[in-house]
């Protein structure tokens, strides 16, 4: 099984670029201090450093079980 990671967005999207948004959005996260849970793939790996100044990540452990 994947590891899933634990994404926040931390700093909203107001006055960041189209492309900025777009990635936020596609993560799942609508609201500054939403938290949403990913598998740990390549693609979402590349969105998160896409917009790393505006997430937190931190593995998600098994406990969500």
């Amino acid at each position: 099984m994947a590891s899933k990671l634990r994404i926040t967005l931390r700093r909203s999207v107001i006055g960041r670029p189209p492309n900025q948004r777009e990635t936020v959005r596609s993560l799942g996260l609508r609201r500054p201090h939403q938290t949403v849970e990913k598998e740990d793939t390549p693609v979402v790996r590349g969105m998160i450093r896409t917009v790393r100044h505006l997430v937190s990540v931190e593995e998600a452990g098994e406990e969500a079980r």
